[in-house]
């Protein structure tokens, strides 16, 4: 069986990501309260996988998991992208009128952001949770009436819990990128790898001059390696210097290693943060 750390409580994304991605294998997910306690597991080996939101198509990226996985070495083995729906949900026998007070994790607030707008103006109230099922998993317990939770189907049904509104994130193409990540990186692309892998993270900085950026982008170009994201970090204690964590898309495994090899003079301290399989976008359907 495979263990997989995640995010939150059962019935929450992270869990539902975690099904689909590992879909037709024998899974037990480890709950974790943060990120941190799931990246401290995975690297603890008390987890053999973890799966971790990194970007969201409305909120945008989750800049505190890339320190995380900057700081725990530890390497991203595939993505899965999850069709997103977010729903109303609270105590049976209530109606929307009867909800003064939502609450939920804040990139879920921040998904639904026009909904509870209009809410706040009719003054409600909304409160930040630590998780999506989990702030449904409490209100169940607890027979907390006029208490709302923004969270997935799945957690309504395993909580018994009822679907007052349907579908309140601000945009229907509403996905959460996850990355699954797994065991220290070594640094050094495994030829292995070569049919399974098209897409790739790597980090690095770049020195003070002028066109350093540029120059890494027209080599890659030249290699045929498309840029698909490049997220930078500030580094502490080096006020104005960043790091770059760039991902890479390509259909030649030899020249997009190449590629590496010719820009690795061009930046400094760069590493493969992990290779894999690029993850399907999906464009419709909610999740179980």
């Amino acid at each position: 069986m495979i263990s997989v750390a995640i995010q939150g409580v059962r019935g929450s994304f992270h869990e539902i990501a975690a099904i689909e991605y590992f879909t037709g294998k024998e899974i037990a997910t480890v709950p974790c309260d943060t990120f941190d306690d799931l990246f401290r597991l995975v690297k603890g080996r008390k987890a053999g996988y973890g799966i971790v939101a990194f970007e969201n198509s409305v909120a945008g990226s989750i800049l505190p998991n890339y320190e995380l996985l900057r700081k725990s070495h530890l390497s991203v083995t595939g993505e899965i992208y999850l069709r997103v729906i977010q729903n109303l949900i609270a105590l049976p026998g209530q109606h929307l009128n009867d909800i003064h007070e939502i609450h939920s994790h804040p990139m879920a607030i921040q998904q639904c952001s026009l909904f509870l707008e209009k809410m706040r103006k009719e003054g409600g109230k909304v409160v930040e949770t630590i998780d999506t099922a989990l702030s449904a998993r409490l209100i169940s317990e607890k027979k907390q009436y006029g208490i709302g939770a923004i969270a997935s189907s799945s957690a309504a049904a395993m909580y018994n819990l009822s679907i007052i509104k349907k579908e309140i994130e601000d945009d229907r193409q509403n996905f959460t990128r996850f990355l699954i990540i797994s065991g220290n990186r070594n640094g050094t692309p495994d030829i292995s790898m070569e049919n399974n892998t098209d897409k790739a993270m790597v980090c690095f900085s770049l020195p003070h001059k002028v066109g350093s950026l540029s120059q890494v982008l027209s080599v890659l170009a030249f290699y045929q390696v498309s840029l698909t994201r490049i997220q930078s970090l500030p580094i502490v204690g080096k006020p104005w210097e960043y790091l770059f964590h760039i991902d890479l898309l390509f259909s030649d495994f030899h020249r997009y290693r190449m590629a590496l090899d010719a820009i690795r003079p061009l930046t400094e301290g760069l590493e493969i943060v992990g290779e894999f399989r690029q993850g399907l976008m999906p464009y419709s359907g909610e999740q179980n």
